[in-house]
């Protein structure tokens, strides 16, 4: 018999997208909530009033007081072999990746060194609250081994795949069309859906991969239904014009991975800023995903993510919050949703706390198509959970004695907050990390 387990706190989860219906409509929040967890999985949740009759006399009750509880948070586009290079002075896009990535992943050939990076990442990523992420490996198909078993070690849902490179870049992160698909589809075999685990196609970007790689990644994509396609869309204007060099042919940048057949559900793609309208209606229509990405894209000055765009109610695009991690200068969520807020003030566009907390929590778990698993907090969904500390500094906790809602208390947090915020982090229905 599964052991139950049981917390009691303030809750809060979604229950539909603020962008698309009335926000004060889309979320259901519990003062003093019950979650019970049997078997890695939430099996009640309600008022504590209505549920503490059903607990058997034996179940561990954990009680977070000035708290709140929320779904783990989910990071929809990170890379996991850039935690060495956080914070590295870059000028843009192109020159960072030359002076910084290329080189650091260099090292991840290694298994041992690989596997001691995904550790740090994980426990980083756990820290911040964050209970799944989509993260982009090497080249190498040891980097995607190294990081599958460190978080079969945490039981974490996450999704991963080695690079795909065999162009315009170093010759030690090259591989070719045909090692890259042997590999891919061995990595594949092996990973896919073992545990909690699950297996992203991972073309870096239009210009590393000649047409016949992305011809043959298509054709991988096409023979493993149930796999993800990840990569990078409309980051920076200079790497726009190199791609409208490479692929004359294309109508624009979302054209060039429409051509290949790399467009569709469980497809995400990073950043996708400067977009024109045709590209957001086929994203819209084939269901493609996006990764905002707003410390990355302000460290690398490559532009500002339009949300009003993004979520127009006759085209809408699945879009997920992400920390892109190393141009990202933070594991935290809370840190994205900081910069998120003040990229949409830029635009004439306020992005309140129900927006920004939704794209981490269920609007992320939908644009990776897994709002049947994570991303709520109801019965029958995997238990990661965040206890997110209302009070974590001296400020904050000043702050709140003047705070009137619990959007205003989630505002606050996401303006004022990091991962000192974080008080506890459930996976699978485990204790996986606790500030002490």
């Amino acid at each position: 018999m599964n052991k139950i387990t049981a917390i009691r706190s303030a809750a809060l989860t979604f229950v539909a997208d603020p962008f698309l219906t009335d926000p004060q409509k889309s979320y259901r929040y519990e003062s003093d909530a019950l979650i019970i967890m049997e078997g890695g999985k939430i099996k009640s949740f309600g008022s504590y009033a209505d549920l503490k009759n059903t607990l058997p006399e034996n179940a561990e009750i954990k009680t977070y007081k000035d708290s709140v509880v929320l779904p783990g948070f989910i990071d929809t586009h990170i890379h996991y072999p850039q935690t060495q290079i956080i914070g590295a002075y870059g000028k843009q896009l192109i020159d960072w990746l030359n002076n910084y990535t290329f080189i650091a992943e260099q090292q991840f050939a290694n298994f041992d060194y690989a596997k001691s990076v995904a550790r740090v990442f994980l426990q980083e990523s756990l820290k911040a609250g964050t209970t799944t992420m989509m993260t982009y490996c090497t080249v190498h198909p040891e980097s995607v081994d190294a990081f599958f078993e460190a978080a079969e070690e945490r039981k974490m849902r996450v999704i991963a795949g080695k690079v795909l490179m065999d162009r315009n870049a170093p010759p030690d992160l090259m591989d070719t069309a045909k090692s890259g698909y042997d590999q891919s589809k061995t990595l594949i075999k092996k990973w896919h859906g073992k545990g909690r685990a699950q297996y992203a196609i991972t073309p870096r970007f239009a210009p590393t991969s000649t047409h016949e790689q992305l011809v043959a990644t298509g054709q991988l994509w096409k023979e493993h239904p149930g796999t993800y396609m990840q990569s990078h869309l409309s980051e920076n204007a200079g790497e726009i014009e190199w791609v409208k060099s490479l692929f004359p042919q294309a109508k624009d940048y979302t054209d060039v991975y429409d051509q290949y057949g790399l467009l569709g559900k469980r497809a995400v793609y990073g950043h996708g800023i400067h977009l024109s309208e045709r590209e957001w209606q086929r994203l819209s229509e084939t269901d493609t995903s996006l990764s905002h990405c707003p410390t990355s894209n302000e460290f690398l000055g490559s532009g500002l993510f339009q949300f009003e765009n993004a979520k127009k109610k006759e085209r809408p695009v699945r879009v997920g919050l992400a920390t892109d991690v190393g141009a990202g200068t933070s594991f935290s969520q809370l840190q994205s949703m900081n910069e998120s807020y003040k990229i949409a003030q830029l635009q004439g566009y306020a992005l309140s706390s129900v927006h920004a907390f939704y794209l981490a929590t269920r609007g992320a778990a939908q644009a990776l198509d897994l709002e049947d698993k994570i991303g709520t907090i109801a019965p029958g969904m995997e238990a990661d959970l965040l206890v997110l500390n209302l009070k974590s500094t001296p400020l904050i906790e000043f702050r709140m004695n003047h705070c009137r809602s619990i959007e205003e208390a989630l505002f606050i947090q996401m303006i004022m907050g990091d991962d000192r915020a974080t008080k506890a982090v459930y996976v699978n229905g485990e204790l996986a990390f606790e500030r002490k």
